[in-house]
């Protein structure tokens, strides 16, 4: 069997030297000679090769090496040991593979640049962009920005916590309007933040969406509506638990398609990365991507 693997930023290099202590498998350096692909890092490292691994359809395996491994978390992969685990049955059988779901994010407020040009529009798919765990507008894209500017060893160990308190105070709702399913919605209603999920947790284990499952078919949206400091600063712990969801605030439901539409442009981050701007479409691809589990 052959292997190629993806490396993250940071150090990986030991844990890399474990998985290839594992006999029966010939590593090279491009996967689209591999029959799996091996990916050491976090959210940010899967995100980015995404389109290639959708594109491949190749069992990946995820080595939690990363500030945020939300994703290899929601696949039961909390630690290194488990994703070698997991890659020493592989490798024996090949059978523990499964098949999920990938989000996807349609840019609305952009252009193609051959459409600014005046020449043929570019296919649809260049404003489409994929997420593993979850987007989100608002308060948590602000405060995914101040995580990204940490220190890695600080991003690591609760960057998101760290960075949170600060944007609270500087945090103003802002006017959203949410359309699910193709259902407009009329009006513009006062907004904090709201997260369109495919998996349970960000931010290194915030259960900002407990009910989510990658294989279901389905987006998990929670929007928080507005509400005064104090209050946004009570629920915030709440959120690591999956509690807030008893906030009259919080508003929580599954659709396969949604749009969000601001009065003016919001930044959209996915797995703690910039994507595009808001008016933005989330919705899901079926079965888009294979990956190793440890069962």
């Amino acid at each position: 069997m052959r292997a190629a693997a993806i490396l993250g930023p940071g150090n990986v290099s030991r844990c890399l030297k474990k998985l290839q202590s594992v006999e029966g498998v010939e590593w090279i350096d491009s996967p689209d000679q591999a029959d799996a692909v091996v990916i050491l890092g976090g959210d940010g490292t899967v995100h980015r090769h995404l389109p290639t691994l959708v594109g491949l359809q190749l069992p990946a395996l995820i080595v939690p090496c990363g500030s945020g491994n939300d994703f290899a978390r929601a696949l039961k992969l909390g630690r290194v040991r488990d994703s070698l685990d997991a890659w020493r049955k592989f490798v024996a059988s090949r059978k523990n593979v499964h098949t999920i779901d990938v989000g996807m994010i349609r840019d609305l407020g952009s252009k193609p640049e051959s459409e600014f040009a005046g020449g043929t529009p570019a296919p649809h798919n260049q404003l489409q962009h994929y997420f593993c765990c979850i987007a989100g507008v608002g308060l948590d894209a602000e405060v995914a920005k101040r995580a990204n500017a940490l220190p890695k060893w600080m991003r690591s160990h609760g960057g998101y916590f760290f960075c949170a308190p600060r944007e609270f105070l500087r945090c103003a709702a802002f006017p959203m309007k949410v359309s699910s399913d193709g259902q407009t919605s009329s009006k513009f209603e006062p907004t904090i933040l709201a997260a369109i999920a495919n998996a349970p947790t960000y931010g290194g284990g915030m259960k900002i969406a407990p009910r989510a499952k990658l294989d279901d078919g389905k987006l998990d949206v929670c929007v928080v509506r507005g509400m005064d400091t104090f209050k946004l600063f009570c629920l915030f712990p709440t959120v690591y638990f999956g509690r807030h969801l008893s906030f009259k605030e919080v508003e929580y439901s599954q659709t396969s398609v949604v749009r969000i539409d601001t009065e003016y442009p919001l930044d959209v981050y996915a797995d703690g990365e910039y994507v595009c701007q808001t008016p933005a479409e989330f919705s899901v691809a079926r079965n888009a991507l294979k990956v190793i589990a440890p069962e």
